[in-house]
């Protein structure tokens, strides 16, 4: 066995040093630093990785430690060299000096990709005219990352084509500068914590943008505006949805997901502009249904998904608001919900089978996967009715917690009884989670 180790041991040592040093790119740097004492042979491929990650730092012995292996590295590195510098110390303070320091340096080395999530982080000017870097995340730990954003000097990040950030205080007056200064930015995922006095508006103007994430946190506050002008967007997420959304232009989405928020009776208009501005997409997801106030999932008219092939609908109260979707959705294929483990009685959700069949249960609907964590004496009759109705369906996927083995046989011999099928190809399949 010895000399099997010793063999492979050795293939591996006479590699050249450029895929040693990429192996090691691929694993936390301080796997990296640890093959040093391996052999005189790894000693120093280390220090030619291509990625500097260095994870989370939770200690301060920890953080002095990463201090010297740091300055040690940058040292030692060429101009691009380094395409990865990942760095994360939420919750302890390092010197604001050294992070600034070791990010200049970065940027002489011709850094591509920048992650940082730094208690204290003070960004340098060199990093807002950085003309290599193509990927940027920065997360200031706590309030006490309200200032990163103020900065004077000129935006110009050329080849910056994805941008996550998180802002604590007035994004358009600073923030925005950051976008405005990226003309090539095809990703943008923005987090705004920011207070309830906090009124501004978000304007998104982004030609070139794909994909946007938009997370707003607004304590007490419903009544701002984020309004996209995004003529190339394909993806749009939305968590916690709290603002009004104007979509002046979203004429190439195709995706959405949105996660709703407990909103009082008089802002449920908000859902109902999100959804008319939704109603291109072929792809909708939506968590946290059951936070709307009123039974049905629109307060005016529905809109018409003429297009959207796929439908999630996440912690739904009740059936009802499903028949909804499906009446609004006449070329849907797949269909999956979540049912909400309500504190209500059962009883008061009865299934009432609708007058007219929506049309994409008759044509298109393929695939139904349904997930219980409760059984409810309207869940039966549900499926019942679409797998009566369902002339196209496929497979009908049902996830339930787990449960007695009684109840289990119970429910299945329940289903047994909803043959026949309107699809003679449809199939039921049964999982716990």
């Amino acid at each position: 066995m010895s000399s099997t180790s010793e063999n492979v041991d050795d293939r591996l040592s006479m590699l050249p040093e450029e895929i040693l040093s990429h192996i090691l790119s691929l694993m936390p740097m301080k796997f990296a630093v640890q093959t040093s004492i391996l052999s005189k042979r790894w000693r120093y491929i280390w220090m030619f990785v291509t990625n500097l990650d260095f994870g989370e730092i939770r200690s301060m012995d920890s953080l002095h430690s990463l201090t010297i292996i740091v300055d040690r590295a940058l040292r030692f590195c060429t101009p691009s060299q380094v395409k990865l510098f990942r760095l994360h110390f939420p919750l302890i303070c390092a010197r604001v000096s050294s992070v600034s320091n070791w990010i200049d340096e970065l940027v002489r080395l011709k850094i591509s990709e920048l992650d940082l999530r730094v208690h204290q982080l003070q960004l340098p000017p060199t990093m807002f005219t950085c003309k290599t870097l193509t990927k940027l995340r920065l997360e200031p730990s706590g309030y006490d990352g309200q200032n990163v954003w103020e900065f004077k000097c000129p935006v110009n990040l050329p080849c910056l084509k994805t941008l996550d950030m998180f802002v604590f205080s007035y994004p358009s007056l600073n923030a925005f500068k950051l976008i405005s200064g990226s003309p090539m930015l095809e990703s943008l995922s923005l987090d705004v914590r920011v207070r309830a006095e906090d009124e501004e508006d978000y304007v998104f103007n982004i030609p070139t943008l794909k994909r946007l994430t938009f997370t707003s946190f607004k304590c007490g506050s419903w009544t701002h505006k984020v309004v996209l002008h995004l003529p190339n967007l394909e993806y749009l997420c939305v968590e916690e949805l709290c603002s009004l959304f104007v979509m002046e232009d979203v004429s190439s989405l195709v995706e959405a997901s949105v996660s709703l928020r407990c909103m009082p009776d008089d802002h449920n208009h908000i859902w109902d502009e999100l959804l008319k501005g939704l109603t291109g997409v072929k792809s909708l997801s939506v968590k946290n249904l059951s936070c709307l106030t009123e039974f049905n999932s629109f307060t005016s008219s529905p809109p018409i998904f003429p297009i959207m092939k796929h439908l999630v609908l996440g912690d739904i109260g009740h059936y009802g608001q499903v028949l909804q979707y499906l009446e609004s959705s006449p070329e849907l294929e797949q269909l999956c919900i979540k049912v909400y483990p309500s504190q209500q009685k059962p009883e008061e959700y009865i299934w009432v089978d609708p007058e007219l069949v929506p049309a994409c249960v008759t044509t298109n609907l393929t695939t139904i996967k349904i997930s219980i964590c409760k059984w409810w004496k309207c869940d039966i009759p549900f499926l019942k009715y679409m797998i009566g109705n369902a002339k196209a369906l496929k497979t009908i996927d049902i996830t339930w917690k787990k449960m007695s083995i009684e109840k289990e046989k119970l429910v299945c011999a329940e289903m047994v009884k909803l043959l026949p099928k309107a699809s003679r190809y449809c199939e039921i399949h049964f999982h716990e989670n």
